[in-house]
């Protein structure tokens, strides 16, 4: 009666993009660095490149190696403030990395996948239609651009006082079709 509603797809919500962008950010920046493989890794898998993730596996034992130092040796030697100022730029830069593309990432659009046409096999022809090609050979076809298809624009069912209207309407104008000559409706009431 109403149409089809259905919406598009849900997707992740502003909120939740968010939310996790802070989530990993503080990972690599709050713990001093220790942590700072995190938004790496995510950088990794959101890219796959092979020097992403290279960062986020030399990461790892960098700050490891970091706080170690800080740990191991007392607070007056100078070698423990540079470790723990390596550690801090190493969780800063993470972050800042990190915020730089998933930021670019998500503003970019993204291009529609959608699934591949089969292909397209030539009919084997037969000794009346000239020679036959042998059992499962197919000659091969050019591929075809699969061209993006725009989904067809999202059109909302009526609002149902809308629809509530329109049905009065028709049935103001039927009533008036069938009143008799008098001015009253027919049938003597």
């Amino acid at each position: 009666m109403y149409g089809n509603s259905a919406g598009p797809p849900p997707s992740r919500g502003a909120a939740t993009v968010i939310t996790l962008r802070v989530l990993y950010a503080a990972a690599g920046f709050l713990t001093c660095g220790l942590l700072a493989c995190v938004p790496l890794f995510r950088v990794a898998v959101l890219r796959g490149r092979w020097y992403d993730w290279t960062a986020a596996w030399v990461s790892l034992p960098l700050s490891i190696a970091c706080l170690a130092v800080v740990g191991s040796l007392p607070e007056t030697d100078h070698r423990t403030d540079a470790a723990l100022a390596a550690a801090l730029l190493l969780g800063a830069a993470a972050t800042a990395h990190f915020l730089v593309l998933d930021i670019r990432l998500h503003a970019a659009p993204r291009a529609f996948t959608g699934h591949p046409r089969p292909p397209v096999h030539a009919p084997v022809t037969g000794p009346h239609q000239g020679p036959a090609h042998p059992a499962g050979f197919h000659p091969p076809h050019p591929a075809a651009p699969h061209p993006y298809a725009p989904p067809p624009p999202y059109h909302p069912a009526p609002a149902p006082l809308d629809q509530v209207r329109a049905e009065l309407d028709e049935l103001s104008d039927y009533l008036r079709r069938h009143e008799g000559r008098d001015g009253r409706p027919e049938g003597g009431r």
